[in-house]
């Protein structure tokens, strides 16, 4: 590895059982870069970003890790249980009290100090994201992953969380790794693009991947009017107390349980 270089994985495979889920990956993620694995339900992307951060063993190949590598979380979903009140102040402490200071510095940088004394439940979808997002900043990370952290909001709101996103990481140097289906917002929020199905179809920069067959294949040609649109709105500033959401309980995960990278190890069958 390179003094730049977070992860490096080299011809890494993940099998359950007899099942081959991802086979012969080799990849690299470097400081400060965004890369975003796409790819169609089942083609591995939250196995793959399990393997590379720890939370799954490679039944193949070698990953290796900047030692002491400080990781943030933003899950897909995340329960609150309907009948427990929490306000976001007392979410920020658990498990354990953080200092007011270093609070205040990331509720600051993701724009939602006004939302401290609000209950979780009560939240709409894109507050519920940014307030996982704030969370997963609170210990500094170096690599901040995101699996699939937009679900449940619609495209302008998609858009305003992955511009918050890019914000972060001109602040703090991080590298970003994410998950996503969704094509119109991350292809061009990204640095890189790694297309994935089982194995790496294609990657590099997000007009390069769009065009190559591969990609085409998997996801079609109609999407640079889509891509034309997230540029349009990341030319545009929107307010942040303006939350885009087709429905709060999907930006919340109602009905499902809290989940962490390794608590989830199983349920790949759709990422």
């Amino acid at each position: 590895m390179t003094g730049e270089t977070l992860i490096e994985a080299s011809h890494i495979s993940v099998s359950r059982g007899s099942v081959t889920v991802l086979k012969d990956v080799s990849f690299a993620l470097h400081k400060g870069e965004i890369v975003t694995i796409v790819g169609p339900n089942g083609s591995g992307k939250s196995t793959m970003v399990r393997a590379l951060i720890g939370a799954l063993p490679a039944s193949a190949g070698k990953i290796i890790r900047l030692p002491g590598l400080r990781i943030g979380y933003v899950p897909q979903r995340l329960h609150i249980e309907r009948t427990l009140p929490m306000s976001v102040r007392r979410f920020f402490d658990l498990p354990k009290r953080i200092d007011a200071s270093a609070l205040s510095d990331v509720i600051n940088k993701v724009h939602v100090e006004h939302l401290l004394e609000r209950q979780m439940i009560d939240l709409s979808g894109g507050q519920f994201q940014r307030v996982l997002l704030a969370r997963a900043l609170l210990g500094n990370p170096q690599v901040l992953v995101l699996d699939e952290a937009t679900q449940g909001l619609d495209q302008r709101g998609s858009a305003e969380f992955y511009q918050q996103v890019e914000a972060v990481r001109n602040e703090l140097g991080c590298a970003v790794l994410m998950v996503s289906h969704e094509l119109h917002v991350v292809m061009s929020a990204s640095d890189r693009v790694i297309c994935l199905n089982g194995h790496i179809c294609c990657e590099g920069a997000p007009d390069v991947v769009s065009s190559q067959p591969e990609y085409r294949a998997l996801f079609g040609t109609d999407t640079r009017g889509a891509l034309a649109l997230y540029r349009h709105e990341h030319d545009h500033s929107h307010s942040h107390d303006h939350d885009h959401d087709h429905d709060h309980d999907l930006g919340h995960g109602h009905g499902d349980s809290a989940r962490s990278p390794s608590q989830d190890s199983n349920s790949d069958a759709a990422g």
